[in-house]
């Protein structure tokens, strides 16, 4: 926090610290699977049917909906992030991830450099941890998960600040959450993030949570309408 002095990156920090730091588990992991599962259809993604066998994510035509929450949101932001040529190649040509099985074939539709992939999923590992915090799942859990506080006393808060100032400049960010929050979960989140944190700054502001937690669905649709049509979100 103390290195982050855009007043936009501390408030998207601090959404993203109020959240919880550990993965869901049963019931609640599922409605964070099928929350995420909205974003991918808002946004006009295929998605595979329950019990079909994935070697990807991502296979270029349709997403994989069988996995935890947060690995759906993370491709959901590659897709959003890609161009239409690269949305049709496997893990979006950016080479195997974890979860690829067929890696020979992830391999071979490979098409970015090393620097570039690097970027991309630099963009897109922040783009879905932000949705997680919009949607109210465990964004810190992912935030820690992926080394967004590697060289914590270097380089941590610049690169989280860079990264976060180009998807805003490039119209990636929608504060706006898919279905709504109602006032019981508006509260919570903002007794969480009382909890979680005493320094100046980090308080929600309770207009802009309102605004959240009246934003439908159909605005997600618009956003993702939109997004479609110039290849980004």
């Amino acid at each position: 926090m103390a290195g982050l002095g855009n007043p936009f990156a501390r408030a998207v920090f601090c959404q993203i610290r109020a959240t919880s730091a550990d993965r869901a588990t049963g019931a609640e992991a599922e409605r964070h699977r099928r929350a995420a599962l909205l974003v991918a259809r808002s946004f006009g993604i295929a998605i595979h049917p329950e019990g079909t066998r994935c070697s990807y994510n991502w296979d270029g035509a349709a997403l994989n909906g069988a996995t935890e929450a947060y690995v759906i949101l993370h491709e959901i932001a590659h897709f959003a992030l890609a161009p239409p040529e690269r949305r049709r190649l496997i893990d979006f040509g950016l080479g195997p991830g974890p979860d690829t099985i067929d890696r020979d074939a992830a391999e071979i539709a490979e098409v970015l450099s090393l620097l570039a992939r690097e970027e991309d999923e630099a963009r897109a590992s922040l783009l879905g941890i932000v949705w997680e915090a919009q949607l109210a799942q465990p964004a810190l859990a992912s935030f820690l998960d992926q080394n967004w506080l590697e060289g914590l006393d270097r380089s941590a808060a610049s690169h989280f600040s860079t990264v976060l100032d180009g998807l805003r400049r490039d119209g990636l960010l929608s504060f706006e959450v898919p279905g709504k929050f109602d006032r019981a979960q508006a509260a919570r989140l903002r007794q969480a993030a009382r909890a979680k944190t005493g320094e100046p700054g980090c308080e929600r502001d309770p207009e802009a949570e309102q605004r959240n937690s009246g934003a439908s669905l159909g605005r997600m649709r618009r956003f993702a309408k939109h997004a479609s049509t110039q290849g980004r979100a």
